[in-house]
């Protein structure tokens, strides 16, 4: 009877257990899988019967602040293979027209960051930021305003200089026959402006307001005169303005004693050591330098300082540079 009786408790013992291995396989199959994505993390839990996924985040620990987002809402119903994404709230510098303001907020698009700050954003406003999507924790954005305004400059338009040549004047010498005018250009142009300073200027369009005027100039070819009854034939004739020194106690530039028929000369228009006919003194020889003579300007010598003050200082003094 005692043996039966152990058989019969064995039987009981192994249908309990039975019965709670059942009922805890049918607890869990119960349960809902369920995944939460926060800070980098995937986190899997389970839940059953009717839990909510604000039931999921407090049995996690998890808690939000702020502007945190959860999808799905805390209220929300947990179903099986359910994702739950936790977005984290961040801080965002926006400075725009000298003002800077730090924002709150999840990851959103970089204009409506702007707008999130208070900002409007011009069609032609720069935005300089980090080269992404939607806005990443500390970030830092800029506007930098763009302006536009056309100006006008007028510019002069140099006109051109037509040569002709002239058998009555000498070779060297020339004659205008008609002024040169300058036209008048206008050019339109766009100016940009970055935060209010000029970054850019752009060409719209460019017009003529007054069309420059040629200046017709003839130059003379003739290489010989004649001066008192004889043929002068010579390389070049120019104007230039003439003075007159006398002894000065020095010898001239090419270590010569003066004497009349040498003549000081700016050796950068004539070369020391050419022979020169000038009208008014006759034959003479560029010999000498000196500090007052540069460019057009000759100074003879004259025996006399009587002379020197009778000739004083002439212009338009025709000089002949001989072969």
């Amino acid at each position: 009877m005692s043996i039966v009786w152990s058989k019969k408790g064995i039987i009981l013992i192994a249908s309990i257990l039975t019965l709670g291995l059942l009922l805890g396989s049918l607890v869990y199959a119960m349960q809902k899988p369920v995944a939460i994505e926060v800070d980098g993390k995937l986190i899997k839990s389970r839940v059953l019967f009717a839990g909510t996924v604000g039931s999921i985040l407090d049995k996690n620990e998890i808690k939000l602040e702020g502007k945190d987002i959860v999808e799905p809402s805390r209220d929300s119903a947990v179903k099986k293979n359910m994702v739950i994404t936790v977005t984290r709230a961040f801080n965002v510098k926006v400075l725009a027209d000298g003002i800077s303001k730090e924002i709150y907020t999840t990851p959103i698009t970089i204009k409506e960051a702007i707008a999130l700050a208070g900002f409007n954003l011009g069609d032609k406003d720069i935005v300089k930021t980090l080269p992404v999507t939607t806005v990443v924790p500390q970030q830092e954005i800029e506007v930098i305003r763009v302006t536009e305004k056309e100006i006008n400059e007028d510019k002069e338009m140099p006109y051109q200089v037509e040569r002709t040549t002239d058998a009555t004047l000498e070779m060297g010498l020339s004659r205008t026959l008609q002024a040169g005018k300058n036209g008048i250009a206008r050019n339109t142009l766009r100016v940009t402006y970055y935060n209010g300073q000029e970054a850019k200027r752009t060409l719209v369009k460019m017009e003529t307001l007054v069309q420059p005027e040629k200046k017709v100039v003839a130059m003379g070819n003739i290489t010989s005169v004649s001066r008192g009854g004889e043929r002068l034939d010579f390389r070049e004739a120019r104007y230039m303005q003439a003075t007159a020194y006398t002894y000065t106690g020095y010898r001239t530039a090419t270590g010569q004693d003066p004497a009349v028929g040498m003549v000081a000369v700016d050796p950068q228009v004539i070369p020391l050591g050419s022979k020169l006919y000038i009208e008014g003194y006759g034959y003479a020889m560029a010999a000498d330098t000196g500090g007052a003579v540069k460019g057009n300007v000759i100074d003879l010598f004259m025996e006399e300082y009587s002379q020197c003050v009778n000739w004083g200082r002439r212009n338009n003094v025709k000089v002949y540079i001989l072969p």
